[in-house]
């Protein structure tokens, strides 16, 4: 019996376990979520179902399920990456063309589906879902003999049976027949040939597949056993690519207008309109189409039977301009509660990435889904208050003796009472938009405007603590530059310059032209501002942040254009681009040029000064990552100090820009190469070869180190290498960094590491003055973000433990890294397909602000050194009043006693 007690006893104690944890009132305290699914792909739109829902596939490889009254997620399926994830066909029970068709599995089987979707094409994954809790219930999967041409390759669902449509272009279609369910053939694979296929001009409506010759659509049924070519007579060869006309079999749009090439399946003819969805209305099939002119919205619908107007579902609505272009995606209808009519609702999808439901003439809810692809962000400092602006337009230094003074701070002072007694009795001001909306610097600079540009180019103004929307604009035709960079959100002018207000700019290209687009704006209000947009007639090759204007406190935009001349905007900040350097780089090719700016007789010259060839003799290199300092990090320390009490210097050059090259290699499969360059001189100050290893690449570069990541082939893992940079025990010059004068070739420490997970995104904590320690903040593959110290990157730690290295406080060398899970500051809260990490400073030098982008949005702040300037939340506030209380009483009470002793003494 007590060996019975011993091993119950022993069992407990092994289940049980220290853990770290949140307290339950710090969740979503200081961070916030934004969940997304993408920009839409397919959908479809059930309100008769006995929970209603609206299931959806995206662009981004999800598929989810959205609440039809408020368009929040039910649930939601994050897929495999492209291509791999990228959703072909999305069939949803009792929607097929064919009414009679069904997709409930026989009896005693549970291979039915409620949504069966088909997913990639090496391999395609063919998988059935419960629409309930979006449960995945079966898969099964194919794969093609050419995986070359499955890319192209479409599938069709009719009557239980799914028909892989693989094309060869200018030759043959193959089509071949599996049960939906299980994914058996059914034995009939046919060869049809069509040497006209083409992929810009084929579309597959149904089981045709329709493609456009000139003036006339070839189509073929690809289920039909005659295999008979139809041929459809255009008025003018169409200028646009042909669509399928979801829900109807054989049905194409043209231009804007449907065409029927399925004789039975008539159409209206007279019928153009830019968006159109199938659905049925008093149990009758009906055409659903949508138009935005001078700003709204006006929904139609015919009937298919007899082209009749329905007349219940006309409706017009202003829709705002920042949604852009919608187009109508799908829609369902159902009785109303009161039994007077039925109530339908219409999704659309815009060219804004946005998701759009209107619902009785007006606009129910919508879904930002471009947030799913932030490119760039910004925090914003909030404007003072009226009360902080004057004092802060008073402390600016205005000439004048003490007198003056005084008397400025009794006016402002007055002002102020004044105001507060308007307010008092309710004749005073009204609050501004921002005060109105609590836009409010607050002490601590921890309550910012975060800016978010988006790769649809839209923008957003979003509250840092509360995630609320304040503003969002919507800039048409505007997309990336050439080189694979994306658009670039910079800040003009902070909102520290009181009272003239904050300035943003956002740079691009004009997506017709392929010149250069600037837009300014106010990022507190989202209004336009100082020029709004500006179309440049020259192409943007690379663009330079100058110094801040003595004029407005503008910081000038140096660009630099694709015949190497220079611009400056606004040209009042001309001069300040004197003597500046700029570089470029070609990813391709891996060539960089250095050129310098000069300023003479009121024009701008640029002169190329060096270039460097990364790319080898052959030019088989790429550049896959290139990475700079911030341009706002301050270094507090410029040396450390080692166990011998000497300093080792750090190499702090601010020129130093670190690219890293891949290339295919005959030996070692692929071959990885990071230089860091001057980008001032074009001097190579460092080099080291990767053998074996590969991309994902993530990097990071601040102060005198480097951090970077990759996926070692040979060992199939992700490693980490960090590399430091030092002058050595002696300082060249400690004041100011000459690029053209640099001291000798660094002294360099490097080291690797093993991490446990896949990398996706790098980035260091940054703070006011940087005194505060580094971190590096690691953003995993699985959507969890790793707050990692310095000290455990650190390429000096020893091998072995010595006298020294404990004196430095440098931990031994343990080749594996530790991602506990307190480290990973974003708990529970998994930001799907995490892409990048942004931070930036607060108010408080302990404290910086932390944005992860993905498919999901994370906002939080850490600590790196714990909050040393800033008193904890459960502060006795009480007990250290009580405490000052009664130590000034009792030094009064001592005092007067002394006193009387001192008097008595004198007496005697």
């Amino acid at each position: 019996m007590q060996e019975k007690w011993l091993l119950a006893a022993l069992s407990l104690a092994l289940l049980l376990g220290t853990c770290s944890a949140l307290y339950e009132d710090q969740i979503k305290k200081f961070d916030w979520r934004g969940v997304n699914v993408g920009a839409l792909k397919q959908s479809r739109v059930d309100l008769n179902h006995f929970q209603p829902r609206i299931l959806i596939s995206t662009h981004e490889g999800v598929v989810a399920s959205l609440c039809v009254k408020t368009g929040e997620l039910v649930w939601r399926q994050v897929l495999e990456q492209k291509p791999r994830g990228d959703v072909k066909l999305l069939q949803v029970s009792g929607f097929a063309d064919d009414s009679s068709d069904t997709a409930a599995a026989p009896m005693g089987s549970n291979l039915g589906f409620d949504m069966l979707t088909v997913q990639g094409h090496a391999p395609a994954l063919v998988r059935g879902w419960n629409t309930n809790m979006g449960a995945l219930e079966w898969e099964w999967s194919i794969m093609p003999m050419n995986t070359e041409r499955a890319q192209d390759a479409m599938w069709i669902y009719s009557k239980s049976v799914l028909y892989h449509v693989l094309p060869a272009w200018r030759s043959h279609l193959e089509v071949t027949a599996y049960f939906a369910s299980s994914g058996h053939s059914t034995g009939s694979t046919s060869k049809i040939i069509a040497p006209w296929i083409t992929s810009e001009s084929c579309a597959l409506s149904g089981t045709f597949y329709v493609c456009t010759d000139g003036k006339q659509l070839i189509s073929l049924d690809l289920v039909s056993k005659s295999g008979q070519v139809i041929r459809t007579s255009l008025e003018e060869e169409p200028k646009e690519k042909t669509q399928a006309l979801t829900g109807l079999n054989g049905v194409v749009i043209v231009d804007g207008k449907p065409i029927s090439v399925n004789k039975d399946q008539s159409i209206c003819g007279d019928l153009r309109s830019s968006s159109y969805a199938v659905g049925s209305f008093n149990y009758r099939k009906i055409l659903a189409y949508a138009d935005l002119s001078s700003g709204i919205l006006r929904i139609n619908a015919l009937y298919l039977d007899n082209c009749a107007p329905v007349a219940e579902l006309e409706q017009s609505l202003p829709f705002p301009e920042h949604f852009g272009t919608p187009s109508l995606s799908n829609f369902d209808c159902k009785q109303k509660r009161n039994g007077e009519g039925k109530s339908c609702l219409f999704l659309f999808s815009t060219n804004s990435e946005s998701i759009v439901a209107v619902q009785q003439g007006r606009i129910r809810w919508s879904r930002e889904e471009s947030l799913a692809n932030v490119i760039d962000s910004q925090f914003v400092d909030l404007p003072l208050a009226d009360t902080e602006g004057t004092l802060e337009n008073e402390m600016k230094g205005k000439a004048g003796d003490i007198a003056s003074a005084f008397l400025r701070r009794i006016t402002t002072q007055a002002v102020q009472i004044r105001s507060l007694f308007l307010h008092v009795i309710g004749l005073g001001p009204p609050p501004t938009d921002t005060q109105r909306a609590g836009l409010v610097r607050d002490s601590f600079g921890l309550h910012k405007m975060l800016v978010l540009l988006t790769r649809a180019g839209k923008i957003f103004g979003i509250d840092n603590v509360s995630g609320k929307h304040h503003w969002q604009l919507y800039l048409p035709n505007v997309i990336g530059f050439a080189n694979d960079e994306q658009m670039r959100l910079i800040v003009q002018r902070s909102a520290k310059h009181f009272p003239l207000q904050p300035l943003c700019t956002i740079l691009g290209k004009n997506a017709v032209s392929g010149n250069g687009v600037l837009y300014r704006f106010n990022p507190i209000t989202g209004k336009v501002s100082e020029g709004g947009l500006v179309q440049l007639d020259y192409k943007i090759k690379q663009l330079s942040l100058l110094g801040e204007t003595e004029k407005d406190f503008v910081k000038g935009i140096l660009l630099l254009d694709a015949s190497n001349k220079v611009h400056v905007y606004p040209e009042h900040a001309t001069s300040l681009a004197d003597g500046m350097y700029l570089y470029t780089a070609d990813v391709k090719t891996a060539e960089l040029d250095g050129y310098f700016v000069k300023y003479a007789g009121g024009q701008l010259s640029s002169t190329q000064i060096w270039n460097a060839r990364l790319g080898g003799h052959n030019s088989e290199q790429q550049i896959i990552g290139v990475a700079g300092k911030n341009p706002i990090e301050h270094v507090h320390s410029q040396g450390r100090v080692l166990g011998d009490r000497s300093v080792l210097y750090k190499y702090i050059n601010p020129n130093l820009v670190a690219f890293v090259t891949q290339a295919p290699d005959s030996t070692h499969k692929s071959v990885l190469n990071l230089y860091l360059v001057d980008v001032v001189s074009g001097s190579v100050v460092f080099t080291m070869t990767h053998r074996k290893v590969r991309a994902p690449l993530s990097i990071v570069h601040s102060e005198n180190w480097l951090a970077y990541s990759y996926f070692n082939e040979k060992l199939r893992r992700t490693e980490i290498t960090t590399i430091e940079l030092y002058e050595g025990k002696s300082q060249a010059n400690s004041s100011v960094w000459s690029s053209l004068q640099a001291p000798p070739m660094p002294l360099v420490e490097r080291q690797s590491y093993i991490l446990p997970t896949i990398v996706e995104a790098l980035r260091e904590t940054i703070t006011e003055r940087g005194i505060t320690n580094k971190h590096v903040l690691i953003g995993t593959a699985s959507g969890s973000i790793v707050e990692m110290p310095w000290h455990l990157l650190d390429p000096r730690r020893p091998i072995a433990s010595s006298t020294q290295g404990r004196e430095e406080g440098a931990i031994p060398y343990i080749p594996e890294l530790p991602l506990p899970t307190e480290s990973h500051i974003n708990y529970n809260q998994t930001v799907a397909r995490l892409r990048n990490i942004y931070t930036a400073p607060s108010g408080l030098e302990s404290t910086c602000l932390v944005v992860a982008t993905g498919l999901d949005l994370f906002v939080t702040r850490v600590a790196p050194s714990k909050t040393f300037d800033l008193l904890k939340e459960d502060f006795d506030y009480i007990l250290i009043s009580i405490v000052l209380v009664a130590l000034t009483s009792g030094s009064l009470i001592v005092k007067h006693l002394a006193s009387r002793k001192l008097l008595k003494q004198a007496w005697k």
